[in-house]
C-alpha cells in the first residue's frame, strides 16, 4: 500500500548517519525536509505501527568482546514446536528462523564473552537431544542492507555499511562506556535532546556523551546510529539463504565478487560440516516474494559459474524469534542491542 511521503523519507534517510550533536533530530529533520517535531512524531508513528523495530545506536558485539554465531538443527517435524520453545527460551538466542530444508531451524546466539558460545550450544544440544551444527563467521564480505521505498509502495534493497573504523581499540569498554551502552541499548528517546537525557542518566555532561559515542564509532564499537526496519512488514516477504560449496582457494574471490552486488544483503564464509553440510559460502538475498528472490539467485548462478561444486537455497517459512541481538554489557544490569 502507498505510504505517507514523510514516512518514506524517514525510512529511506535514517537507517544510518543520525548525527551526534546536541539537537540531532533538528539537524536530521533539516536534511529530510521536515520539522523537528514532525520527525520525532514520524519515528514514533513508524514504531507504533511496527514498521520499524528500534531507533538508536547498533553496537558491534564482537568488537565489544562478545561472542556471536549461527547454528542449525535438523528437527523432526513432529518435534518442531517443542524444540522451538526450548531454543527460544534460551536468553542468548536472538534470532530464530524456520527454513525449508532438513536443516530446518536456524538461530543466532550472542553472548557476553566469546568463550560462552560453546556452553550455550551444548545446553541446547542436551535439552533437545539433537546435534547442533555451529557455523561461526570465518570471513565477512557483506553485512547489512537498507530498504528503499518509493511512493507507490515499491521496495528494494541497497547496501548498508558500518561506520568506518579509524583506530584499533581494545575490546573491553570502561565503566562509563558500559553505562552509555546500557542507557541506549533499547534505543534513543524521542525527545529533542536525547543525548542530554543519556548524560543525566549517566551523571556526565552531554559533551562527554557525544565524545564517547564518537570514539565508539571510530573504534567500530558502534556499527551505525539510525533506525531498524521491519523488513517483512514493509514488504520484503521473500528471504532466501543461498549456500555454496566453493573450493577453498576460490572462496575469497567469489565472496568479494558477489558481495559487490547491490541485491546481496549478507555474505559470509562459514565452516563446512561434511558430509552433512559441504557449504562454506552463505549469500543472503531478500525480495518482495520468493520469485523475486529466485531471479536474483539465478544472477548469482551465472556470476559464480563453475567456481562452485553445488548450492542450495533455503527459504524462510517462519520467523520463530526476533528480539534483536542482545548481550549483557560488562557491569550493566541488562544487555546491549547489536
Amino acid at each position: 500500500m502507498p505510504m505517507d511521503p514523510r514516512a518514506i523519507r524517514i525510512i529511506n534517510g535514517l537507517q544510518s548517519g543520525f548525527p551526534l550533536v546536541g539537537r540531532p533530530y533538528a539537524m536530521a529533520a533539516e536534511s529530510l525536509g521536515v520539522s523537528e517535531d514532525g520527525l520525532i512524531e514520524g519515528i514514533s508513528e513508524l514504531a507504533a505501527t511496527d514498521l520499524i523495530t528500534r531507533f538508536g545506536p547498533f553496537f558491534h558485539a564482537e568488537r565489544l568482546g562478545g561472542g556471536l554465531t549461527l547454528a542449525a538443527l535438523r528437527v523432526p517435524p513432529s518435534d518442531f514446536d517443542w524444540v522451538t520453545e526450548v531454543v527460544n527460551a534460551q536468553p542468548e538466542v536472538a534470532h530464530n528462523y524456520a527454513r525449508e530444508h532438513p536443516f530446518n531451524m536456524w538461530f543466532v546466539v550472542a553472548t557476553e564473552k566469546r568463550d560462552e558460545i560453546a556452553g550455550v550450544l551444548e545446553r541446547i544440544q542436551t535439552l533437545t537431544s539433537l546435534e547442533v551444527f555451529n557455523l561461526p563467521k570465518l570471513e565477512e564480505y557483506r553485512l547489512g542492507f537498507q530498504v528503499q521505498l518509493d511512493e507507490h509502495g515499491g521496495i528494494d534493497t541497497t547496501p548498508l555499511f558500518d561506520e568506518p573504523v579509524e583506530e584499533d581499540a581494545p575490546c573491553t569498554p570502561d565503566e562509563l562506556d558500559r553505562a552509555l551502552i546500557a542507557a541506549t541499548q533499547a534505543g534513543l528517546s524521542l525527545v529533542s535532546e536525547p543525548y542530554h537525557q543519556v548524560a543525566g542518566q549517566c551523571g556526565v555532561t552531554v559533551e562527554t556523551v557525544i565524545e564517547r559515542f564518537q570514539a565508539m564509532q571510530r573504534r567500530g564499537w558502534i556499527r551505525r546510529i539510525g533506525l531498524a526496519c521491519n523488513h517483512h512488514r514493509l514488504g520484503l516477504k521473500g528471504n532466501g539463504m543461498s549456500v555454496w560449496d566453493v573450493p577453498d582457494d576460490k572462496l575469497c574471490l567469489v565472496g568479494n565478487t558477489v558481495s559487490e552486488l547491490d541485491f546481496v544483503t549478507h555474505c559470509y564464509a562459514r565452516p563446512r560440516h561434511p558430509p552433512a553440510w559441504p557449504y562454506n559460502l552463505f549469500v543472503m538475498v531478500h525480495g518482495p516474494d520468493r520469485s523475486a528472490v529466485m531471479e536474483k539467485i539465478r544472477i548469482l548462478e551465472r556470476i559464480i559459474g563453475k567456481r562452485q561444486r553445488g548450492h542450495l537455497v533455503l527459504h524462510s517459512t517462519r520467523i520463530l524469534k526476533k528480539t534483536g541481538l542482545r548481550i549483557k554489557a560488562p557491569g550493566a544490569a541488562d544487555g546491549c542491542s547489536v
